[in-house]
């Protein structure tokens, strides 16, 4: 869609609070981008909304991701910031695509397993389908590529699935999108409860997470309590999850690899090396913070911002649509 430029896609949920995993592990990287790929960073309630949410915080939280994207480095002027329900060709294409999308497909996705576990009074079709919207989330922009987790990339293969399906039935319409996986140890940070389970922002353990908006005494604390082993050596090896994961925290806020915090803490106990993981994390997340607290005071600047992301997303995924309805066989849209 841009020749000088590749596309690239990602969007988070304004669903409970963003966790330092989001920020290492996404938040992060993503201005990295930003110079070399035409980067559409989205707010995607509409996937929210398969959870039942309240909708006062639903809103807040809109904003506040919003405000966390440039708080973390994006700049609005470099990067199409928008939210998902502003642009109706996120749900346009994602009712095509649910028509492309095999039920066998969607049975087997993981996150819908888990998801319907958790709201067993709740399983509801958008649970079931959100999959093809994810999908749709992607294809709208002829995205070349997805930054995406581990526990993400399930999700993509079905959006490829879904891409070479459509295209080989009507001809060559989407870019087939490939994944970009940080393979870095700060792209999985684990819970500080439960070492070998992934830091979630919906963890009912408070101690389990640490949130990008914790206040610094709070983060420090998180730090002291996390859980890690009997021995007493501050080194990555076989049996030490919880250092291994304190060890992976520390070396992203500070550049230093494995090699330089053993050294840098050799002989020193487990309680110094949660001291300097605390203090390491709040201090990098205090500029952070700091502006994002500024641009929440500034609502009709974020508003801005909203307006001109979604005008500049859904002016480029005109384009897509139309070529989509076509080969369908939709009658051409009336102008009103």
């Amino acid at each position: 869609m841009y020749k000088d430029k590749k596309v690239v896609f990602s969007g988070i949920q304004p669903s409970g609070q963003l966790t330092i995993g989001n920020y290492l592990g996404a938040l992060k990287n993503f201005k990295e981008f930003s110079e070399e790929y035409r980067c559409y960073y989205c707010v995607v309630d509409e996937h929210a909304i398969t959870v039942r949410q309240n909708p006062a915080e639903l809103r807040r939280r809109t904003y506040e991701t919003l405000a966390l994207y440039i708080a973390a480095g994006l700049d609005p002027e470099k990067n199409v910031l928008f939210v998902q329900s502003h642009v109706p060709g996120h749900a346009e294409l994602g009712w095509i695509l649910d028509c492309y999308t095999m039920f066998g497909e969607l049975s087997r996705m993981t996150q819908f397993k888990d998801k319907s576990r958790k709201n067993a009074d709740n399983i509801n079709a958008g649970l079931f389908t959100y999959p093809a919207l994810m999908a749709a989330d992607i294809l709208l922009y002829q995205t070349e590529m997805v930054p995406v987790g581990h526990d993400q990339k399930q999700h993509l293969e079905l959006a490829r699935d879904v891409a070479e399906r459509f295209n080989q039935i009507y001809g060559d319409t989407f870019i087939v999108p490939e994944p970009f996986i940080n393979k870095t140890p700060a792209a999985r940070i684990m819970s500080l409860a439960e070492p070998t389970k992934k830091m979630s922002k919906s963890d009912e353990n408070e101690n389990a997470t640490v949130r990008i908006l914790d206040e610094r005494d709070v983060i420090i604390k998180k730090f002291k309590r996390a859980v890690t082993d009997s021995e007493t050596e501050i080194c990555a090896r076989e049996g030490k999850d919880g250092i291994i994961n304190l060890m992976s925290i520390y070396g992203a806020f500070t550049g230093k690899t494995f090699e330089e915090i053993e050294r840098e803490f050799a002989g020193r106990g487990y309680g110094d090396f949660k001291l300097a993981v605390g203090e390491a994390c709040a201090d990098a997340l205090a500029p952070v913070q700091a502006e994002f607290k500024r641009l929440m005071q500034d609502k009709k600047y974020l508003e801005e911002i909203m307006l001109k992301g979604a005008m500049e997303a859904h002016h480029d995924s005109l384009r897509t649509m139309s070529k989509v309805r076509r080969k369908i066989g939709f009658t051409e849209k009336p102008r009103f």
